[in-house]
């Protein structure tokens, strides 16, 4: 089949995750051209520039600032910028239209290609994790203290691509469903991931990308474990050590194997390096982006599977101590989690494409 496939490049997670659905489908012939926004142009077009075009478009941006969403930046930035950008947009799907002519669009989380299928009258499918705000009842419990967050960023996910065909949704939790054409599957996983080597270490895991964070260094080296921290001091360009913590230069292969061989993980709430920790069977504290809902709901149902702990910020030396006391109980709970590498997506995946082309769709 033809293939409009569509990845919105806020944050790297999309790209992660479109990567590994990407390299399905070319592995099983299909002609792919791919539309992203972002830093997911630069990683996708390393990866398939010798397979298929990688265009360039537009897409939402947030404006992050001392971990917290800027809401009224972000909604100006995007809607001067969409503004002076759509005239661009329209010229750029003329030209797909009459280069491509696509048979079905898959969007993770990406709206051009989306209303390119919808005028079109095209099958959509979307992959992503987000639609399980909007497409799953998420209990109470869970949204306390973040109701208004919960409601901007439900209205957000309905908005973005309602009325698609189906929708797979990528999750390590999985909470009732609530609308049909819905189908929960375990979390997509980059090859590196799957045939990391796990090991039960000492280290704990730190990335936390807020430069210059003394107390949290300070009550890390309290611990008296080794950390090895990414992100806190981005320039680096080689490994600092200050006893035994370990500030370290992104290196994908490195972050790997201390996450494969690590005691437990430090982390924001994204949904990637979370589904990644609970594959390879890591505790993790979890500390989400404050007005994300998205990233309070991961650490909540991290929190609530027993997988790790949750906290609303690490200025309280109190939530590291606590989390590492609890890391042999969460360590126990995530060895009940059992995923069998991709499998489950991509037996979804086949379906679905193949009612597109048997032209059953509904």
């Amino acid at each position: 089949m033809r293939i409009l496939y569509g990845v919105v490049g806020e944050g790297m997670g999309h790209a992660m995750r479109s990567r590994v659905v990407l390299e399905r489908l070319f592995e099983l012939g299909h002609e792919v051209e791919i539309i992203a926004s972002g830093r997911a142009v630069d990683f996708l077009e390393k990866r398939f520039g010798n397979k298929s075009d990688v265009n360039r478009i537009r897409g939402l941006h947030i404006v992050y600032e001392d971990n917290e969403v800027q809401r009224a930046r972000t909604l100006f930035e995007n809607v001067l910028g969409g503004s002076l950008a759509i005239p661009a947009q329209i010229v750029k799907y003329f030209d797909l239209i009459k280069d491509f002519s696509p048979e079905i669009v898959i969007s993770d989380f990406e709206s051009w290609t989306y209303f390119y299928g919808q005028a079109h009258r095209l099958p959509i499918l979307s992959i992503d994790n987000m639609q399980i705000l909007n497409r799953c009842t998420i209990p109470d419990d869970v949204i306390e203290g973040h109701r208004a967050d919960f409601e901007i960023s439900k209205a957000l996910v309905k908005s973005k691509l309602p009325f698609a065909n189906h929708y797979l949704i990528t999750t390590f939790f999985f909470p009732e469903i609530r609308k049909d054409k819905t189908t929960l599957v375990k979390p997509i996983l980059r090859p590196e991931i799957l045939s990391a080597k796990k090991g039960k270490g000492d280290h704990l895991l730190v990335y936390q990308t807020a430069e210059g964070n003394d107390e949290l260094a300070k009550t890390l080296a309290e611990t008296g474990l080794e950390c090895r921290i990414y992100g806190m001091r981005r320039t680096i360009k080689e490994e600092q050590v200050e006893g035994r913590l370990r500030y370290r230069p992104f290196s994908e292969t490195t972050f790997i194997e201390d996450l494969a061989t690590a005691k437990a993980v430090i982390a924001g709430g994204g949904f990637t390096l979370m589904g990644e920790a609970v594959y390879l069977h890591k505790p993790m504290l979890s500390v989400p982006v404050r007005g994300q809902f998205e990233q309070v709901l991961n650490g909540r149902y991290l929190q609530k599977l027993g997988y790790g702990q949750y906290a609303e910020s690490l200025a309280d030396p109190r939530e590291i101590f606590s989390f590492i006391e609890k890391v042999p109980d969460c360590a126990r709970a995530l060895e009940g989690f059992v995923q069998d590498g991709n499998n489950d997506l991509y037996k979804e995946l086949d379906a679905q494409l193949d009612r597109a082309a048997a032209g059953v769709y509904g």
